[in-house]
């Protein structure tokens, strides 16, 4: 029966098909050829004793995406923790795939004075790590403090 179908189809038409057909497989192999390429984006991750707050921006310093730990729990005293913390990085990596992020550059900030930031920023880049987001480089970015404020007394200091 298939050889009736194709007997009462006239052969320019035939030949057509067959154009179509090559012309879109030729198509397809060269969408499979392509790689695909790396977008990369910074990610600054400011830590404090109360709260983790996580922004996703582009290279040019647009902000793409923003999360913290106050959005991923109701409870306060949780939100500074790494498993919070965790969660927020999830809900970034999500909105960073659909803009099709690949790479990223870590900033992290601490308060200013602290030695070293939270755990919960190291928590953070573990769980974009194993979201299979390229980790460009890490940068700390917290501010120190340089001499201090005035002393109180004044000139000839403080009179008892």
């Amino acid at each position: 029966m298939a050889e009736e179908i194709n007997q009462d189809i006239p052969k320019e038409k035939a030949e057509e098909k067959e154009q179509y057909e090559e012309i879109e497989e030729a198509e397809e192999k060269e969408k499979e050829k392509k790689p695909k390429k790396d977008r990369a984006a910074i990610l600054y991750i400011q830590t404090t004793k109360n709260n983790t707050m996580l922004m996703l921006t582009d290279m040019a310093g647009h902000t793409l995406s923003k999360s913290s730990g106050g959005q991923s729990t109701k409870q306060a005293r949780l939100k500074s923790s790494p498993t919070v913390a965790m969660f927020a990085a999830k809900k970034i990596s999500e909105e960073a795939k659909e803009y099709g992020i690949t790479s990223l550059y870590v900033r992290i900030k601490a308060a200013a004075g602290e030695s070293a930031p939270s755990s919960a920023s190291h928590a953070v880049i573990k769980a974009l790590s194993r979201e299979e987001f390229k980790i460009l480089s890490i940068m700390d970015i917290t501010k120190q403090p340089r001499g201090g404020p005035k002393k109180a007394g004044g000139r000839r200091g403080r009179r008892v």
